[in-house]
């Protein structure tokens, strides 16, 4: 076992594990007051329900010897070994930890999707069933490297050999394609678009933007699960894209809209981190810069599309995570260069010809199919059954009472004894 590596990783994951948090706080107060409770609990409620499915059957489906490139076996389950190592020195349990946090996320991101109008428990259900038979496919084809914790993995990652360093398919565009059939599943919140539905807390939306950039350079060079050149790469590619995103993103925003706003900058900072997520760990500065300033304009240009389309994913997990992660995925392509990562490969402006952008764009393909018609059967079958959208009186008067008994803010008016007579 290598301490040093092991150290890392769990620190990394700890940075990993608060970014659902951080999520949760940046989605709640992107929706209205009466239903920032239900949101943030959507979110919540993941880290349970998430880590149950990971630690029973959920890691060893991913990460276990291979069944041709789907599905791992069930050689993990429990979590019981406690003296197995993987990789460069790292406990499995360790490992399993790092990834389990990547799954919780992943599952909470599609909640945005929905704001507004979903019941917590068939939510919980189906967060917990998602996770189980869309994520950890997807986790196993991308993530499960030849020999690494077991001696095959996915298809993805080994036979076609599309780059992913942090999570561009199986968290980002899995994501944002589920999302979106989520959100065609349980249809529109009632008025939207017509009636103007704002935050209610821009500085609580701009907490939750600081914990997850924060966060994210856990998930992003913790990825490189050892302490060492790669993670220092990765790092500064996440900070560099990140800003670039910001600047972009602002600059349409005021040359469109007359004004850059908060919301903007928030969304701006998510945006760029999603698209540098799979790339970080395979290009340099400059590819960072470049994948940054596209990626504040594309998501952007995404989102106002979104009400020609009319489609309502209420808080743009769809334009900013689907779209972002694509955008990554694709740009590995051009920039990728092994002078950064040996175990990558050349991308078409380093000399690498265009084989790597194809085979970038099958992953992006498979993964938007597998993950938005799983996802359409799965919220389908839940809307069905037990019912997935909560009663229109309900939406109108707010989810928090209706689903937890309790409110975001007490508006009573605050009374005085002063001046009362006996």
């Amino acid at each position: 076992m290598n301490t040093g590596n092991t150290a890392y990783v769990l620190g990394c994951a700890a940075l990993v594990m608060l970014m659902t948090p951080g999520l949760a706080f940046f989605y709640g107060g992107m929706v209205r007051a009466k239903s920032v409770l239900n949101m943030m609990m959507m979110s919540v409620v993941a880290l349970g329900v998430v880590t149950l499915v990971w630690v029973s059957v959920g890691f060893s489906l991913a990460f276990g010897n291979s069944n041709g490139g789907l599905i791992g076996d069930f050689s993990f389950v429990g979590l019981r070994d406690t003296t197995a190592v993987v990789g460069a020195g790292i406990p499995l349990q360790v490992f399993a930890m790092f990834q389990l946090m990547f799954a919780v996320i992943t599952g909470a991101l599609l909640s945005g999707a929905v704001a507004d109008r979903a019941r917590f428990w068939p939510w919980a259900l189906f967060v917990g069933v998602w996770t189980l038979v869309v994520y950890v496919p997807l986790a196993h084809w991308i993530f499960a490297v030849d020999g690494f914790a077991s001696a095959h993995g996915g298809w993805m990652a080994n036979a076609l050999r599309a780059l992913d360093f942090a999570g561009g398919t199986a968290v980002e565009i899995n994501s944002g394609a589920s999302a979106l059939a989520l959100a065609l599943v349980l249809g529109k919140r009632r008025n939207w678009p017509r009636e103007p539905m704002r935050p209610h807390n821009l500085p609580n939306v701009l907490l939750g933007t600081g914990l997850l950039w924060f966060g994210w350079f856990g998930f992003n060079a913790g990825s490189a699960l050892a302490a060492g050149a790669v993670a220092g790469n990765a790092f500064v590619t996440t900070m560099t894209a990140s800003a670039a995103a910001v600047i972009s993103w602002l600059a349409l925003e005021h040359r469109l809209d007359g004004r850059p706003t908060s919301l903007g900058g928030a969304s701006a900072a998510v945006a760029g981190l999603v698209a540098i997520t799979p790339a970080c760990g395979f290009v340099d500065t400059v590819g960072a810069l470049v994948i940054g300033l596209l990626a504040g304009v594309v998501c952007q240009l995404a989102i106002r599309l979104k009400y020609r389309l009319g489609y309502d994913d209420s808080l743009d997990v769809v334009a900013i995570h689907g779209v972002g992660g694509l955008l990554g995925m694709l740009l590995i392509g051009l920039f990728a260069t092994v002078a950064v990562n040996p175990a990558g490969a050349d991308g078409l402006l380093y000399g690498g010809g265009l084989g790597q952008l194809g085979r970038q764009a099958v992953a992006v393909l498979a993964t938007v199919a597998f993950a938005f018609t799983v996802t359409y059967v799965l919220a389908w079958l839940i809307s069905r059954t037990i019912g997935f959208r909560v009663d229109p009186e309900v939406e109108s008067e707010g989810i928090d009472e209706a689903e937890h008994a309790e409110t975001a803010y007490d508006f009573t008016p605050l009374t005085s004894s002063i001046g009362r007579t006996t």
